[in-house]
């Protein structure tokens, strides 16, 4: 029989919160890894945090009521553990450390602040690395509301990783710091020459729905001018029309142009052709770090 663990991974991003469940068989081939269920909330911590520099009490009392739910759902799926991490938004909010403890206090959920390397190790965690091409050099970049996170792989292993405090949010309202575009290209440039990756892995809710919209089957390249194009299609609706035409929901709507420009800067900066687009994120990786240690602790 094959026996059936449950896990829990909790994402609290600058754009949204998300609870992940899934499902880990353990077979004699080795464990398989299915995503169960996830719920997803636009609370927008980044909209408080980047430009007020604190979260405020009606984000906290969402994140309060979410954290509380999303107690409860952990209870009732019976899970085996589960792992709550804060990014960019409660890393820079000067109160974070304060509304961690409220949290914790009201809904027992214990929220963990990750830095940008943190987060890119998780996600690591998917080992993604191990479907790809082991001979090719890749660089995966996850792009968030208030972060942008890379990787580089080379020959199926991690060989560095930078975060840089550039996202969706951020280049939506105007508010990245002086000097951060500059400083992040000149390390694309750097990553280009010394190691020459064949393709990115975008990760993140942005590229995600801007793969499906390309209408390219699953694991296929997504070209720098198909990107292009997408993009330039997007701003040929006004916000209202992606929203009610394109069926985009408002909290993607108003981000996923500043996200196709962040790819679209990565591929010329670093002169890639192309995304490759596997679906695996924060959450995911979360997932797999529970299971490990979960295997560590009981053979």
């Amino acid at each position: 029989m094959v026996e059936t663990l449950r896990f829990a991974a909790i994402d609290i991003g600058s754009n949204a919160i998300r609870l992940l469940f899934s499902n880990v068989y353990e077979t004699q081939s080795g464990p398989i890894i299915k995503k169960a269920s996830l719920i997803r909330i636009p609370i927008r911590l980044g909209e408080d945090s980047f430009n007020l520099n604190r979260i405020t009490e009606e984000k906290e009392a969402k994140l309060i009521k979410s954290m509380l739910a999303f107690r409860n759902l952990m209870e009732a799926y019976d899970v085996v553990s589960y792992k709550a991490c804060a990014t960019s938004a409660m890393r820079d909010a000067e109160n974070g450390p304060d509304v961690i403890k409220r949290i914790f206090k009201k809904s027992g959920v214990q929220l963990n602040i990750i830095d940008g390397e943190s987060e890119a190790e998780l996600i690591f965690q998917t080992h993604i690395a191990d479907a790809l091409d082991a001979s090719k050099t890749y660089l995966y970049m996850d792009v968030g509301g208030g972060s942008t996170e890379y990787t580089v792989f080379k020959d199926g292993e991690k060989v560095i990783a930078r975060s840089f405090n550039i996202g969706t949010i951020r280049l939506r309202d105007n508010i990245v710091k002086e000097g951060v575009w500059d400083e992040m290209n000149t390390w694309l440039r750097m990553v280009g020459k010394k190691f020459d990756p064949d393709l990115v892995i975008g990760s993140g809710g942005n590229i995600n729905k801007l793969f499906k919209l390309s209408s390219l089957p699953p694991m296929k390249i997504l070209k720098n001018a198909k990107l292009k194009h997408l993009k330039e299609h997007l701003e040929s609706f006004s916000l209202e029309d992606r929203i009610e035409v394109l069926g985009l929901r408002p909290d993607r709507a108003d981000v996923i142009i500043p996200a196709a420009d962040l790819f679209l800067n990565t591929l010329k900066q670093a002169k890639i052709s192309g995304i490759l687009v596997p679906k695996v994120g924060l959450a995911d990786g979360i997932v797999h770090k529970l299971y490990h240690d979960y295997k560590a602790q009981n053979g």
